[in-house]
């Protein structure tokens, strides 16, 4: 089952339960994946292309991940608690359908791989790197933490 009939399964049975809160991200999600569709169709070279790819499901979805934490950082610090923790509620729910998270482990396995795989030697190398880590682990990794760590691997 691909990443689109889950969020639609998903939201079906959140309809049924009558779970009004996971119903509601689940038709934010696929509100966003519409939007996104109907953006791509008026780029050049998508004319006629039905639909999105798996890959741009997944970055879709990592971004609407990545605006709820900084929602939440905003509200937890202007003291809005209940807020903040409604941006966690719908955090949860849209990282059902994202990949599994690597650990600090396997996100230096596989820093090191692609280093390897690439004979990346200097910092000159960190876009390539980045780019090929990006492709290689969409949604499993953070890779606004992970450039700084290929930045001080590329340097020492």
């Amino acid at each position: 089952m691909d990443l689109r009939e889950r969020i639609a399964a998903a939201t079906k049975e959140a309809m049924k339960s009558r779970d009004a809160a996971r119903l509601s991200t689940l038709r934010l999600i696929g509100a966003g994946i519409k939007d996104r569709e109907i953006a791509a169709r008026g780029e050049p070279g998508n004319e006629g292309a039905d639909g999105l790819r798996e890959e741009d499901l997944v970055a879709l979805l990592s971004k609407m991940v990545k605006q709820r934490q900084e929602s939440a950082r905003a509200f937890e610090e202007g003291g809005r608690i209940e807020l903040a923790e409604r941006e966690q509620a719908e955090i949860t729910v849209i990282q059902e359908f994202l990949p599994r998270q690597l650990d600090d482990a396997e996100v230096a396995a596989a820093l090191d791989r692609v280093i390897a795989d690439l004979g990346a030697s200097s910092v000159r190398d960190m876009g390539r790197v980045m780019g090929e880590l990006r492709a290689r682990h969409a949604g499993q990794m953070d890779f606004g933490a992970v450039g700084a760590l290929v930045k001080s691997r590329l340097m020492g």
